[in-house]
């Protein structure tokens, strides 16, 4: 998440720099349309660019092709912080997760601190309002007269009502007081309080970032430029215009919130000069209209092409074999008998049999458990309904030849799926926090098979294979680094495991450990129930095995289930 965050922060201040050269390159036109832009830069804090990516990734490639240099190029520039961070035995990989937690603790206070700084202001001008009473100006708002030493202004976001200092009358010309409220009603027309209340709600958001509160100021400097160039287009003398302005500041105080439209906002000396200067602006030529047209297409168009470089590449399964998630392809095979059963609706029991002699036995395994296997990847790493982790099923698999290996019984059990199960799925890389398993520091610790336990089998040509997995141990006998990282993956799901070793081959490890605060509880009829001690493990992991878990965050292929159905029992 905070990769993410750093991700939206570093989009938004590239947008916001980009409104500024913008804004530079428009300086002597309208007010209004430099007030828009910095408007934008405003909301965008609030809209990340990724719904726009995630909108072009939908329209997926229906044929796998391989990633773009282009791609490459464009999802490093958008998203620059990818940082890993090492889990270490010491560190438990619950630390990045407390690190998560203070900043949000942090960001909270400061996000109080805001809300509560402004709410109070926003009583003082509710009880004012409150006190107020009504004014007959036959203007198209209420008007009230206050007793307090305010600003005129407008107050509320929906419902504006225009509130005048008490005996301003008698202060201010006729003159004067024309233009001071044709001012304040352009405020109304233009719905600046509610703007402004939009840009508040941002700086309380985003109250860290120092862009955001300067961009405020750039908000409130070209709205009331915005109002004072109106007002003289209305008619206003620029000389009685400039005078009521200077009396209001010498009479009354300034507006004290942003989201509260008054007169005197802004840099006064400056605003003067430009109202006895007539507060001209240019009309837009056709280069700067195209400049606009340009920046506004590349705002909207620029994430979609993200998108689309980035699109999933969808796969359509019926009796096809062109799965490409990290697997080999090979001939379309099926099993000769398959059975599929629902499984026992009272056990919670499951097996998964190691494929053997061209076949297969589940019992009583969840379906997504059952996809996992089936494309040698982890549970976490499957996306679909939420029946998938309810639905159980017992499915035995024989095929027509003994002697294949491993691969073609997965093989036969995805087409199964396709068949049985009418799978439909695409694979989607998706930004995530992950562990790599990497080898430590001095080497791996794996020993060869032909020297274990299944030494004798391996002689006489017979099969020999073993992945044990539980809150205390983790090993393999006999099978790839890939098996154990499906182990640890099972007993650590709360990320997908990435192999990071390099090793192939196959290889023996048995990794035991004992939590540090062991405490059995009894459950049941004297059955023990032991809890993960993530340390102890990351700890013995790195003794007994020289293998150690990497925390990072990065893009990771996800299988992403787009149509699934629960088949007939056979």
């Amino acid at each position: 998440m905070t990769q993410q965050l750093l991700n939206h922060l570093w989009q938004s201040t590239l947008f916001a720099g980009v409104i500024g050269l913008l804004t530079l390159a428009l300086r002597s036109n309208s007010a209004r349309l430099r007030y828009w832009l910095w408007l934008g830069a405003s909301v965008k804090f609030l809209i990340p660019f990724s719904l726009l990516v995630s909108l072009g990734s939908h329209f997926g490639w229906r044929e796998a092709a391989p990633p773009s240099p282009a791609a490459a190029i464009v999802q490093q520039i958008s998203q620059p912080f990818p940082p890993a961070v090492t889990v270490s035995p010491d560190a438990s990989p619950q630390e990045p997760r407390r690190r998560t937690n203070a900043l949000l603790i942090i960001w909270a206070c400061g996000f109080a601190v805001v809300v509560l700084y402004w709410g109070r202001r926003w009583t003082r001008m509710n009880a004012d309002m409150r006190t107020a009473a009504p004014l007959d100006l036959s203007l198209p708002i209420p008007a009230k007269s206050s007793r307090s030493l305010r600003e005129p202004g407008v107050f509320g976001l929906f419902r504006p009502v225009l509130l005048l200092p008490e005996g301003i009358t008698e202060r201010l010309t006729p003159e004067q007081l024309q233009a001071i409220l044709a001012h304040e009603l352009c405020h109304v027309r233009r719905r600046d309080n509610l703007w402004a209340a939009t840009h508040m709600v941002i700086e309380a958001v985003f109250w860290f970032h120092p862009l955001v509160w300067w961009i405020g100021a750039r908000l409130v400097t070209e709205r009331e430029r915005a109002c004072d160039e109106e007002v003289l287009r209305q008619g206003s003398d620029p000389q009685a215009y400039a005078e009521g302005i200077l009396n209001v500041c010498k009479f009354y105080v300034e507006s004290p919130l942003e989201c509260v439209a008054g007169v005197t906002g802004s840099n006064l000396k400056k605003r003067i000069e430009d109202i006895m200067s007539g507060c001209t602006s240019r009309k837009l030529d056709f280069a700067r209209k195209a400049l606009l047209a340009i920046a506004a297409i590349g705002a909207v168009a620029g994430p979609i092409s993200i998108g689309l470089l980035n699109a999933p590449r969808s796969f359509a399964q019926t009796n096809t074999s062109q799965y490409t998630f990290g697997l080999t392809t090979v001939a379309d095979r099926s099993f000769d008998v398959a059975t599929v059963k629902p499984g026992p609706p009272d056990s919670t029991a499951w097996q998964l049999g190691v494929p053997t002699r061209g076949r297969i036995t589940i019992e009583n395994m969840e379906l997504r458990k059952i996809i996992a296997s089936s494309f040698r990847i982890q549970d976490s790493m499957v996306i679909g309904p939420n029946w998938l982790d309810s639905a159980r099923y017992s499915i035995v698999g024989k095929g027509a030849d003994p002697t294949v290996g491993n691969p073609v019984v997965w093989e036969n059990m995805r087409n199964l799926l396709a068949t049985r199960f009418q799978l439909k799925y695409h694979v989607e890389a998706r930004e995530r926090p992950v562990y790599a398993l990497v080898i430590a520091k001095g080497g791996h610790k794996l020993k060869r098979p032909e020297d274990g336990p299944c030494a004798e089998p391996i002689k006489r040509g017979e099969h020999c294979a073993n992945l044990r997995f539980s809150p205390v141990n983790v090993g393999i006998t006999n099978m790839p680094a890939q098996a154990l990282i499906g182990g640890l993956g099972r007993i650590m799901p709360d990320r997908p495991i990435i192999d990071g070793t390099g090793l192939t081959g196959f290889y023996d490890v048995d990794v035991k450990w004992v939590p540090a605060d062991f405490k059995p509880t009894e459950e049941g009829t004297g059955g023990q129930q032991l809890r993960l001690d993530v340390s102890a493990m990351l700890t013995a992991l790195q003794e007994q095995a020289g293998l150690k878990l990497e925390a990072q965050t990065g893009p990771v292929d996800f299988l992403v289930i787009d149509h699934v159905e629960k088949p007939s029992e056979n």
